[in-house]
């Protein structure tokens, strides 16, 4: 019998994607900088361990807002411009953040924006994928976010957890993770239903743990709930990548994952010829939850 566990010991290409709760305080909403010390630290041990690491972040329409003290109460006569002008305000605050921290730990970062587009369209992911290698070649440690500052939905991408799918599989990723407020996957809702029961290991995940998907998220500060990170978790798996969702809570969980240690819910992959990406996101992004992608 396989032990999944065990052979997460040996990835070699790891997304890690970390969400705007998991970066704030929550009484404030201001940064928090030992969380993002710890997180830090953590992909610079992986780097040094001879890994390619991939951070998907959140956190730059939040820390915008922060920036210019806007009152989340107050009326907007556009309020997609106000998203986006906090996006443009955050994204340099929050970049600038990491660098620093980065520095600390001898590692150079480098900053990726993303569009659907970027996908969809084929030398746009060509040259996407060219610069993320050479990234990789260089020893660099790549942060990628939305590019909110030109999306004019919030759902582009549908939120950060499809996000750090999609560069999971346009890099040839061996393993996602998702940092979450939850401990992973569950056959309910935890928070309004004590009778859930956890689970731990997903090794198909058909349409009876499709169901399992909430669309509410437990914050008010993240965009993304259950629902998107199956989502998150079809396009990995179907591309050749584990996922495991872990709760973000304690930050040196990731290397407790790498560890092989039996933590949060690993979805396991189960690689689909017939799968293609950017139709599926072009179909969810429609509305549809991308199904028939392969008979496209």
């Amino acid at each position: 019998m396989r032990d999944y566990r065990q052979e997460i010991r040996d990835k070699k290409r790891i997304v890690v994607k970390i969400g705007s709760s998991s970066l704030q305080h929550e009484a404030t909403g201001e940064l928090d900088y030992i969380r993002m010390d710890v997180l830090v630290r953590e992909l610079c041990n992986l780097r040094n361990q001879g890994r390619d690491v991939v951070l998907v972040t959140s956190g730059a329409i939040a820390a915008g807002k922060k920036a210019v003290r806007l009152d989340q109460n107050a009326p907007f006569q556009n309020p997609m411009a106000v998203k986006q002008a906090c996006a443009a305000i955050g994204q340099a605050r929050l970049m600038m953040t990491y660098q620093k921290i980065f520095s600390e730990y001898n590692q150079v970062a480098a900053q990726i924006l993303m569009t659907r587009f970027t996908v969809e369209d084929e030398t746009n992911r060509v040259n996407a994928q060219n610069t993320f290698q050479e990234l990789f070649s260089m020893g660099v440690i790549p942060i990628v976010n939305e590019n909110d500052t030109v999306a004019t939905h919030e759902i582009e991408f549908g939120d950060n957890d499809t996000l750090s799918a999609v560069v999971a599989s346009m890099i040839g990723a061996d393993l996602l993770i998702l940092l979450s407020d939850i401990d992973g996957l569950y056959t309910d809702d935890p928070r309004s239903n004590p009778e859930a029961s956890f689970v731990e290991l997903v090794e198909q995940l058909d349409d009876s743990f499709l169901r399992m998907g909430k669309s509410s998220t437990g914050s008010g500060v993240g965009t993304g709930g259950m629902s998107t990170k199956l989502t998150a978790a079809r396009i990995a798996t179907s591309c050749g990548a584990d996922m495991i969702i872990a709760n973000s809570a304690d930050i040196r969980i990731i290397h407790r994952l790498m560890d092989g240690r039996n933590l949060g819910t690993l979805f396991v992959a189960r690689p689909d010829d017939a799968f293609d990406l950017p139709v599926f996101l072009k179909r969810l992004h429609e509305g549809g939850d991308g199904k028939e992608e392969q008979h496209a």
